[in-house]
């Protein structure tokens, strides 16, 4: 898939800017507060109906405006579709797809399949397991709809948990209604587990060879998921998780929160057998990210058919030559946007300049 089109009005500093992508390697350069990470925001937007920088939605509309919109034409292998987002000062999303009004954001999935990497995401190594959970859960919710309203019920289900358990009644009380939650957090955390243990004994082999190249064949990266529960299938894994819920139950009560479950899992990433998360160096995180964020593509061309637009938002100047060739030379084969302050590498692309808000084809 690759993205034809993108039109936005009174988004972040551009008050209205059409801009035609190539199908490979698309460059936006300028200064920095430019607006080319605003534009490549966009993109991330209409895929997933979120922004990667800000919770409010809100935020993204030009100071002087009421309503940001955005419209991106996708060319897919059998069809082309035309999405439209725009969003109020109340943070209110409305969505379109292919002309039609949409009642869930959530109809976006599988539309556009975008993987995103900024200097942001060396959180996914360095910081806490709500990072990695996050990569894995975005990635999957592009691959699956089935996953998405796993993740949203369980997510609701387990906000209703810790609600009663932070309630104040007593431990009989507790015991006789926190039953009926537990069976459907194991219901859809026992889903979540299984599909999470299967994205990464599949992504661990491409994160393998992306490494590898990445590297110089240097140092080999492994992945493993870190998860109270081993792999098995998922009627064994929801009884196993009912269990242990039942387990922590004088825990939780203590804490008043739900101390077990797949949203406390964790990934772990390690380089030549040393923990990266904790004890690799900048260098070997960056570069652990890049390799997971290029097994995702590969993930997506394998289990979709089509592989997903790379948008790589001012990372070039944090690597080195060797890294910063290998990961151009390795984007090659799917759409990609990249910003940049500057842009000298000796291969095909279609160059932007982006000045305040407006972007011209050079």
């Amino acid at each position: 898939m690759f993205i034809k089109k993108v039109t936005l009005k009174d988004f972040r500093n551009y008050r209205q800017q059409t801009v035609e992508l190539d199908p490979g390697l698309n460059i936006f350069a300028g200064e920095n507060a430019s607006g080319k990470t605003n534009f490549a925001e966009s993109i991330y937007f209409a895929a997933l109906g979120k922004s990667p920088r800000t919770n409010h939605s809100k935020e993204m509309i030009n100071w002087s405006a009421k309503q940001a919109y955005i419209n991106l034409t996708v060319g897919k292998k059998f069809r082309d579709h035309e999405i439209t987002l725009l969003v109020d000062n109340k943070d209110k999303k409305k969505l379109l797809l292919d002309g039609l009004p949409c009642s869930r954001i959530s109809d976006l999935v599988g539309v556009l399949n975008v993987v995103y990497f900024s200097p942001d995401e060396l959180k996914m190594i360095k910081d806490g397991p709500q990072e990695r959970r996050r990569f894995i859960d975005i990635s999957l919710c592009q691959q699956s709809k089935n996953y998405l309203y796993s993740l949203q019920k369980y997510n609701n289900v387990l906000a209703q948990r810790n609600k009663l358990l932070k309630s104040g009644f007593g431990i009989n009380t507790l015991k006789e209604t926190l039953f009926v939650w537990d069976a459907q957090l194991a219901k859809y955390g026992s889903y979540i587990i299984k599909k999470r243990y299967d994205f990464i004994e599949k992504l661990k082999n491409l994160a393998f060879e992306s490494h590898n190249k990445l590297s110089g064949e240097k140092e080999k990266l492994s992945l493993s998921y870190e998860c109270a529960l081993g792999y098995d299938d998922e009627e064994n894994l929801q009884r196993e998780f009912a269990e242990s819920l039942k387990s922590a139950f004088e825990k939780d009560t203590e804490l008043n929160f739900t101390t077990f479950g797949c949203h406390r899992d964790d990934m772990d990433i390690t380089v030549d057998g040393i923990d990266v998360r904790k004890y690799g160096s900048q260098g070997q995180q960056r570069s652990a990210a890049l390799s997971l964020k290029f097994a995702e593509i590969d993930l997506f061309g394998e289990e979709t058919g089509e592989k997903p637009v790379l948008l790589l938002d001012d990372v070039l100047s944090e690597l080195d030559e060797n890294r910063r060739a290998r990961l151009i030379e390795m984007s090659s084969s799917l759409q990609t946007i990249i910003t940049c302050t500057e842009f000298d590498e000796k291969v095909d692309h279609t160059l932007f300049k982006v000045s305040n808000g407006t972007v011209k084809k050079a």
